[in-house]
This record gives structure tokens, sequence and C-alpha cells, in this order.
């Protein structure tokens, strides 16, 4: 299992998912944590001959998997485009050691701008941080940006360090909001991130609510935690002697969109009515 340990939310999904199929901790299965970033970890993981990886943290993190093996059968859970990202030759049959869920990200973007438009209407520029192992989602953005009458500003960020400064050139750029998307970098700091939104008082829209419950604004998409409680059913089926080659990939079918608006409220911003009445969670 690469990811947080099990203390982390989405991984005591996962355990809730194996518990409600009748798997017992320590009885029936254990797991090994890994972090996601690196690559020491991943190939460890390889070396210990686990039965199978469970994976969050997006291409580059897969990738990684994918150097170190191609027998072990890997379950994704943060994948925005497995087939594009080469990590499966399709969603119906997946053909290699590769299963588990897409988050359908890519496809969101340009709703996700939408409703930060909503929400900032006033706004000219917005920028769009993305990291070199995903250049669709800039290509992506860029066009539903220009579409929505922004003014795309891309902000590439390749490591941890570059976090702040992608802020500080985000406000130097003057821009009126922010896209953030998930990967395994942005998602283990999404409280250094809000915090950094918040200092430099910038609207920013997220992917996954994780960001939102920790100061973030809004997000609109995927449930993560359901998709990690999904990913036990994967487990299952391997478990009982399942090739992930003919498992097919799950894309989630429902979609959430989350407001805080104790954090608008900080930035001097009114969620319209529009937004609220649509909400699937509004944190006060």
């Amino acid at each position: 299992m690469t990811g947080p340990l099990p203390s982390n939310r989405n991984v005591r999904a996962f355990l809730r998912g194996m518990a409600e199929l009748g798997y017992v901790f320590g009885r029936d299965f254990v797991t090994e944590p890994r972090g996601t970033e690196a690559a020491t970890s991943i190939a460890e993981l390889a070396n210990l001959h686990v039965d199978m990886i469970v994976a969050t943290g997006g291409g580059a993190t897969l990738s990684l998997l994918k150097q170190a093996t191609n027998t072990i059968p890997i379950i994704m859970t943060a994948s925005p485009d497995p087939v594009k990202q080469g990590f499966v030759q399709n969603l119906a049959r997946p053909g290699g050691n590769f299963t588990g869920m897409s988050l359908q990200s890519l496809e969101l973007t340009g709703k996700r701008l939408q409703i930060l438009k909503e929400i900032v209407p006033g706004a000219v520029t917005v920028a769009v941080f993305w990291e070199p192992n995903n250049p669709e989602l800039w290509s992506i953005a860029q066009a539903s940006a220009q579409v929505q009458g922004w003014k795309p500003l891309s902000v590439e960020i390749r490591d941890p360090s570059d976090i702040a400064m992608a802020f500080k050139t985000a406000a130097e750029g003057g821009v009126g909001a922010l896209l953030i998307p998930s990967s395994g970098l942005l998602f283990s700091r999404a409280k250094q991130i809000t915090e950094l939104a918040a200092r430099h008082r910038l609207p920013v829209v997220y992917e996954l609510r994780q960001f939102v419950d920790v100061g973030g604004l809004v997000s609109y998409g995927a449930n993560i935690e359901e998709i990690w409680r999904r990913a036990a059913s994967y487990a299952d089926k391997l478990m009982n002697g399942a090739s992930p080659a003919e498992l097919p990939i799950e894309q989630p079918t429902k979609f959430e969109l989350v407001v805080n608006s104790r954090t608008a409220k900080a930035l001097g911003l009114t969620i319209p009515p529009a937004v609220l009445i649509r909400a699937d969670d509004v944190i006060e």
C-alpha cells in the first residue's frame, strides 16, 4: 500500500471497505504503508513480495510503480486518466498489472473553472498549478479557461519546494483566482496550500474536498474516500484469484461540490445562491 499511514482517512476508508466484505485486519490481510514520493520506498514494496499494491499519488507514483514491477497487481485510486497515461490498454480490459479507479479529473476541469467564475465573476486571470508528469491538465485548463473568458496563467510545480514560490508567482502575476488539481505532491500538502491561498487572499477551486476541509474555498470532484472504500472490492477479487488485466477500470458516477463559507467570508466573497443550492456540503 502506497500513501499515508493508516491514520489517514482514505486508508481508513479502504480498511472499512475490507471489513464490510468480511475481512479481518491481521487475520486475513496486513498492510505495509509507504510514502508516495520516494522511489526507494516504492521499490521496497516490490522487494517485499507483497500480494498487491493499493496506490494513490497520481501519475508520478504510478509511473514509479510501473518501473518497479509488471507482475504485482496494482489498484489505482487517483489516476486522472489511466489510458492516456499509459497504465492500462483500455478501461474495459486493462491488459496488464494495473486496475482500479479513475478520477475523471481532467474531464471536470471546465466545470471547476465555471464554478470559480460564478464565485469570482470579476476575476480576469486564473493561475493553473500543474506538474510535468501531467501536461495535459495545462492544455485542457488553458482551452477551457479561454472559452469561459479567463486569461490563464501557467504555474508549473516540479517539487514541494516550488509550492510557496508558485503562490508568489500567482500573486505577483495579478491573478484573481487559482485552479489546483489533486496529485500526490499537492494532496499531501493540502494544509500548507490552503494556508498560502489564505495568506495571499486568493480564491482557489480544488479537485478534492480534503482541501476544503482544511480551509480551501471550494472543490468539485469525486469523493476520494468512497473511491478508497471501493478499492477494497478490487482487493477482494484479486484475493479470490481474479487477474488485474481483466478487471475493468471503474469511474465515479457521482461528483460532489463542497463550499467553505468561512473561507469565503475571510476572502470577502459572497457565495452565489445558485452555487450554494447545488452544494453537497457547506462548511460553516
